[in-house]
């Protein structure tokens, strides 16, 4: 199975080190799922950075995945593509390239049942806690609604620390996502 149960996200504006030494950490660490997400890169570059990833990655069994961007996706070899909650319809992605797994973001737990629909492989449900930007927290028992509400892996992101971990997973959620907990 590509879906692993720690799911880093990219923003290396917010890392400590360089981005291939902190991708490295990441992996020394035993993560094992990455989204490429640098939405602030022009394509050429987030094209090299994707390459550069995919590079890194390779010998380790993790997975990538492209933020929001197919076309990156499939050229570097992902193995698959996450998306916002306005992007590309789903279907077509799934009609078009079956063997790309797809993930999308979700804020209610009518995005969750929708996305799922529509063919989501997985979905991350966010911000379980409170996070810089990204408005007020959905909390545990809407975590745990949406997981019992779906049957696809959900990756609780947002405000999770190591010692929220346990309570996290205690909803069921499939796995964590982050970015700031997996960065030191």
């Amino acid at each position: 199975m590509f879906l692993k149960k720690y799911y880093a996200i990219t923003d290396r504006k917010q890392f400590i080190y360089g981005f291939e030494t902190q991708i490295k950490r990441m992996l020394d660490a035993g993560i094992r799922m990455f989204q490429l997400r640098e939405k602030d890169l022009p394509a050429d570059e987030l094209f090299s950075l994707a390459e550069k990833m995919e590079k890194l990655l390779h010998g380790y069994d993790a997975s990538l995945f492209i933020n929001d961007r197919l076309d990156v996706a499939l050229i570097v070899g992902a193995t698959g593509v996450h998306l916002p909650s306005k992007s590309l319809p789903i279907e077509n992605i799934k009609h078009k390239f079956p063997q790309i797994i797809v993930g999308k973001s979700c804020h209610t737990i009518e995005e969750a049942v929708q996305a799922e629909k529509e063919g989501a492989d997985y979905i991350t449900f966010s911000p379980v806690f409170s996070t810089p930007g990204k408005g007020k927290p959905v909390g545990l028992e809407a975590l745990k609604a949406v997981v019992k509400a779906v049957k696809i892996p959900v990756y609780a992101l947002g405000g999770i620390t190591e010692d929220r971990i346990p309570d996290v997973l205690a909803t069921g959620a499939y796995g964590i996502a982050g970015i700031r907990l997996f960065i030191k």
